[in-house]
């Protein structure tokens, strides 16, 4: 028999729906300088178009485009991000009218003007600490993610952060943050929660509530898994080297947690992280793509 997950509600994006069971892609694009992972090639607006294509061709079903470093770095105002972020996701509307976009920001007035040049999704990594972004996703009709901080501002990193329980905590907040999301109009087929590992959080606790992932899952709100070469990674595997180093630590957490039932995956790595989530589907569903062998 197929492989079931819990049951959940169904997340609608654009013109997709993804149910209980199927994981979709969201593909990183920093428009940032000083990106950890990329440092900040994808600045050059004909660079991070190349990326939206290879991206596409590679098998992402939405990109995920953020103006500023997620970490302490240097100031960057409303309106710097606005620049960075805005006329290129406007220019990856027009190119690809059905692709799912998402805008990864903390901010209202961004996510606004997002949304007015065509975002679909507005990644709140920072837990609404701007309590006007969830109204503004309410009011756009967008898609939103809730996720756990731990109270944490935007922009810093934990310090001697504690937890009775963090699994527990985030599952918590996540529910009352969804349930404010709802209330403020954010539509029920357009909420999803992350468990934000790295963000409030030391190494212990993003292993914690990414090994107990099915606990988030069985909430029925679909799951958002952002991990990609994230620290916690890199101390799991006692990593100092390069960021490449963390692609198969990343992969390996992957297949994990879509196998546990997240909804949408946020990565670096598209073409093996669609080689993934590929697997998983067949795994669960026990049918291939292409099948030849011994069948003749």
């Amino acid at each position: 028999m197929p492989r079931q997950v819990p049951p959940g509600r169904d997340l609608r994006l654009r013109r997709r729906s993804f149910a209980p069971g199927q994981t979709g892609l969201l593909a990183i694009i920093n428009r940032t300088p000083d990106s950890f992972y990329d440092q900040g090639m994808f600045l050059d607006d004909d660079v991070a178009l190349e990326a939206v294509d290879r991206a596409v061709a590679e098998g992402a079903d939405a990109v995920d485009l953020g103006g500023v470093k997620a970490g302490p770095g240097p100031e960057v105002d409303a309106d710097e991000e606005e620049r960075r972020v805005v006329p290129f996701l406007q220019a990856v509307r027009e190119r690809y009218p059905d692709l799912i976009i998402s805008v990864d920001t903390w901010r209202a007035s961004v996510a606004d003007a997002a949304c007015a040049a065509g975002a679909d999704i507005v990644n709140d990594a920072w837990a609404g600490h701007d309590p006007e972004l969830v109204a503004v996703a309410a009011a756009r009709g967008a898609a939103y993610v809730c996720a756990h901080t731990g109270g944490h501002p935007p922009r810093t990193d934990p310090h001697r952060v504690r937890y009775a329980d963090v699994l527990g905590a985030a599952v918590d907040d996540l529910l009352a943050q969804a349930d404010r999301a709802l209330s403020a109009g954010v539509r029920e087929d357009g909420l999803l929660i992350d468990a934000a590992q790295d963000f409030g959080k030391n190494s212990y606790h993003s292993l914690r509530v990414t090994g107990g992932v099915a606990a988030l899952v069985e909430t029925g709100w679909p799951v958002l898994l952002a991990v990609s070469n994230k620290k916690f990674i890199a101390e799991t595997l006692g990593l100092d080297g390069k960021k490449s180093d963390r692609v198969t630590g990343t992969l390996a957490t992957t297949a994990v947690a879509a196998w546990e039932g997240v909804r949408l995956v946020r990565a670096h790595d598209v073409a093996a992280t669609r080689q993934v989530l590929d697997m998983v589907a067949g795994l669960r569903t026990g049918t291939p793509v292409l099948a030849r062998r011994a069948l003749a």
